[in-house]
């Protein structure tokens, strides 16, 4: 009983403190316990975020800024030819995946722009894995959503999030998911700053 009261009480403390920004760093010793810090006390310390993945390390942060210089070039040319603006892109692949071309969500998503199975077939994608096809899938993805969606950016990004099936289900506005609400905030913010 203690544990679970002790793991509300952490994860009330990590969620504040991950709304206001602050830095989270994760250890497990030895024996297996798991240490939490505002600081990262040794190089052991591994930093974590709460995403819609739920807490997940983000040991790729080191490598976020040559993977955003090395997959660029796909990422314009993607955006050049379906007509999508690059800043964009590169938004919701920072969202998703922190340029991560390795990463797989709990759900069954994967890559750069976090393709589930269905889109990436329904977009031609046949290696999730692949950076270049991964970039290209997200793309043809996002451009028949703002087809769909009038070009409401709000929308367009819901949809990516949650699905378009769910977007027309609460009458073509955003899901009243926080996940999906944080989710289209978040990008915008990436996309506008």
């Amino acid at each position: 009983m203690n544990n679970i009261i002790i793991r509300c009480l952490l994860s009330s403390v990590l969620l504040s403190a991950h709304i206001v920004n602050a830095d989270i760093y994760r250890y497990t010793d030895e024996n297996g316990k798991l240490h939490y810090g505002d600081k990262r006390l040794n190089k052991k310390y591994v930093p974590i975020e709460y995403s819609w993945k739920g807490w997940v390390e983000v040991t790729y942060f080191k490598s976020y800024a040559k993977n955003k210089k090395l997959f660029h070039p796909y990422i314009a040319d993607a955006a050049s030819r379906h007509g999508i603006n690059a800043k964009l892109i590169h938004a919701v692949i920072y969202a998703e995946s922190y340029y991560n071309p390795k990463i797989k969500s709990h759900a069954g998503a994967v890559g750069l722009m976090q393709l589930m199975p269905a889109t990436a077939k329904r977009f031609g994608v046949t290696n999730r894995r692949n950076p270049e096809q991964n970039i290209e899938g997200g793309v043809k993805y996002l451009k028949v959503l703002m087809k769909m969606f009038n070009n409401d950016l709000k929308l367009v990004l819901a949809a990516y999030n949650a699905g378009e099936g769910t977007v027309r289900k609460y009458g073509n506005k955003i899901p009243p998911y926080p996940e999906t609400q944080n989710y289209v905030k978040k990008v915008l913010k990436l996309y506008r700053g």
